[in-house]
């Protein structure tokens, strides 16, 4: 009788040990995780092509003089090749970090693309003349002679301000939305290297906060402050973007004026919506309007919902 019993409860834990362990398999599963990576993270992780598309031929043409279409035509799906950009006239240290930022944004491309499908390179506009409307719109004025990107070192790196921030704010955005344990690592991983671009920009900029740019008698610190202002107003969100001086008030705990990494009031980052950076990427202040460094609108399909 003992032995029948310690034979039943034998039996009961080992059918009771093997469901829970194909239950654990079940559940972790990459078939499981695939179904719960929602249509909505492919739409997510798709987005973001957009800018990294920017980025990567924005510093690939600066610090080499040519872009994707050399260095790795098969990211780009065939789309158009962009308008107006060129070697921009770096010194030594400059391009360096440009040449490593340019390179990572190649891998950033097939990280996304080995996730999602994506889609072909949008038609972007990186002329001397779209960075100079940025800089009209944000001074509020024509700005005399016009803002050229490509001109020196100094120049470079404000026009750069322009680009890795709004996309780590549109990864901070994302990440919640994001279902999937996989498609949250890989946004995470995103989001650590271009707050570190960002970082580093802002950080060789504010080692040249106090000078002054020739010829417009203007601080490295107040062509920062503008763009950031310009960016708050198109996104229509409030404030989510300091530039390296503040008042005192808004500083790091209120304690400073010097602001090398923007964040909130708790200093964490903040985070944008899919549209607000359209209306800010697009200069328009509208998602539905495309133009600035998009002249025929972003690709996917978040952004053509709108046009």
């Amino acid at each position: 009788m003992a032995i029948t019993k310690v034979r039943r409860s034998l039996l009961v834990s080992m059918v009771f040990f093997f469901f829970n362990v194909h239950h654990l398999q079940v559940m972790s599963s990459p078939h499981k995780e695939k179904k719960s990576c929602t249509n909505k993270d492919r739409k997510l992780l798709e987005f973001p092509l957009n800018l990294e598309y920017l980025e990567a031929e924005f510093f690939l043409f600066g610090a080499l003089g040519f872009g994707l279409d050399k260095v790795a035509p098969n990211l780009t799906m065939g789309g158009p090749s962009p308008l107006g950009a060129q070697k921009a006239n770096l010194d030594p240290l400059t391009r360096d970090v440009i040449l490593q930022f340019a390179w990572q944004e190649v891998g950033h491309l097939r990280a996304i693309k080995k996730r999602v499908k994506g889609f072909a390179r949008p038609q972007l506009d990186l002329s001397k003349e779209s960075f100079a409307n940025v800089i009209d719109k944000a001074f509020g004025n024509k700005v005399v002679p016009p803002f050229n990107p490509y001109a020196n070192s100094y120049n470079y790196l404000i026009a750069s301000y322009l680009v890795p921030y709004v996309g780590l704010t549109g990864y901070v955005g994302a990440n919640p939305k994001l279902k999937c344990p996989s498609s949250r690592k890989l946004v995470a991983g995103l989001l650590g290297v271009e707050s570190g671009q960002d970082a580093v920009i802002r950080a060789m900029l504010y080692a040249r906060a106090s000078q002054i740019i020739h010829p417009y008698n203007i601080t490295v610190a107040a062509f920062t402050n503008k763009i950031s202002e310009l960016r708050n107003k198109l996104g229509k969100a409030g404030l989510k973007d300091e530039g390296l001086m503040v008042r005192k008030a808004d500083g790091a705990e209120g304690k400073v004026i010097g602001n090398v990494l923007a964040g909130d009031e708790s200093s964490l980052s903040y985070d944008r919506t899919p549209e607000e950076i359209l209306r800010i990427v697009y200069g328009s202040g509208n998602e539905s309007i495309p133009g600035g460094f998009y002249p025929k609108g972003a690709n996917g399909d978040i952004a053509k919902l709108y046009y």
